[in-house]
Parts: C-alpha cells; sequence; structure tokens
C-alpha cells in the first residue's frame, strides 16, 4: 500500500518502531468526526472508498485500469511533492532544478503505481476509522484500521498536513512503521552510495516490475 507502503520493510523496522512509538505519546485523542478534524478524516476516508472500489473491481480493471483510477485520488490525498522532498533528505537542496521536477515526477508515478499493484483483488477487506487526534507543528494522525475477512486488523495511521486550504497526508504508519521514515533512510543511503541517477534508474525499474 501506499506513501505509501514501502516493499522492503524488513530494513530498519524494529528499530523505526520505536522511533515512531516515542514521537506519538504526546498527542491528544479527539473523537474523530470532530469539526476541526472532519476535512482530514474525510480525505483518508475519500482514499479508502476509492481503494475498496478498485479491489472489487481488480481483475476487470487491470493493472492499468487500476493505476488510471488511482492516480487522482493518490495526488489529491497525498503532499507528494512535500514527501518527495523530506524522503531524500539533505540532498534535496543539491538537486538542480530538473533534477527536482524529475525526481517528484518518477516518485509519484511510483506511488500510485505501488497502490494499483498492492490493491489487486478483493476478498472481504474493509477500512474502519478510529479515531482523529491532534499531533505537533498543526499535524493530525487519523487511525484506521483495515479488518481482513478473519477479523484481523492491520493498523493504518495517516498524518496530515494543512496545504494552502487542503489538508493532505504526508506519511502513513503501518503497524508501527512509518513509511516515510522508511523511505527516508533507504534513499538517502542509496544517493550516498549511487548517486541521483541510479536512485532514480532503481525507481523506475520499480515501476516497470509492476505493470510487467
Amino acid at each position: 500500500m501506499g506513501l505509501i507502503l514501502s516493499d522492503d520493510c524488513k530494513y530498519g523496522a524494529k528499530w523505526l518502531q520505536l522511533i515512531i512509538m516515542a514521537s506519538l505519546v504526546l498527542t491528544l485523542s479527539l473523537p474523530a468526526a470532530a469539526s476541526g478534524t472532519d476535512p482530514a478524516v474525510k480525505v483518508v476516508e475519500k482514499l479508502h472508498a476509492e481503494l475498496m472500489g478498485v479491489m472489487k473491481q481488480a481483475d476487470a480493471l487491470g493493472y492499468k485500469g487500476r493505476y488510471q483510477r488511482l492516480a487522482p485520488v493518490v495526488n489529491y490525498s497525498y503532499d507528494l511533492p512535500f514527501i518527495s522532498k523530506v524522503v531524500v533528505g539533505r540532498y534535496w537542496s543539491k538537486f538542480s532544478p530538473e533534477q527536482k521536477e524529475q525526481f517528484v515526477k518518477t516518485f509519484t508515478k511510483l506511488s500510485i503505481a505501488t497502490y494499483a499493484n498492492q490493491f489487486s483483488g478483493y476478498s472481504g477487506e474493509r477500512f474502519k476509522t478510529i479515531a482523529a487526534e491532534e499531533s505537533t507543528r498543526d499535524r493530525l494522525l487519523i487511525k484506521t484500521v483495515l479488518i481482513k475477512p478473519n477479523g484481523e486488523e492491520i493498523e493504518l495511521d495517516y498524518i496530515l498536513h494543512e496545504k494552502g486550504r487542503q489538508w493532505q497526508i504526508i506519511n502513513v504508519i503501518a503497524q508501527g512503521v512509518s513509511d516515510l521514515s522508511l523511505k527516508r533512510a533507504q534513499y538517502t543511503s542509496y544517493l550516498k552510495k549511487e548517486g541521483f541517477d541510479a536512485l532514480l534508474q532503481k525507481l523506475n525499474d520499480k515501476i516497470s516490475s509492476y505493470h510487467g
């Protein structure tokens, strides 16, 4: 699933979980429908509704159809330019304007492609919004679960910030693991060792692997 949930969660997951748990200790719990949090909740629930629709029509749509169907809602729900900047850390300031544009474009494609690849079937799953919490720095934490047919619940927490007059997702925490932190660790490490062009190629290779 997307920031989008990384395929490589095994790298540093335990370490990252401890950091995330510590960073969320001081949040203030509020009802999910509280007036100040409702617009942010609606963003997450709109994403979930579209994901459910795609899952139920996955075979008929195929990968290409799922990608096309999800592209608008992913672009609406996520602040992908902001996330793109965060995941490369200090290297962002070293990118040329052309490289920044290239990276945001490729990262956006990968984010949509990851959703299109992972939400490829339906067997009775459903999403449920649990609560909305005020976090630090004018951000909100929307707590949800994906409930499997056997009753197992996968925790999916979304962190949103307000951009202009719209709330947008900037991180997904799945089962305690921050996708943003995980990607930042992976991408900055790769940039240090291999450089910009190699990272961009790696992301494009991943996109290609999804649609065969």
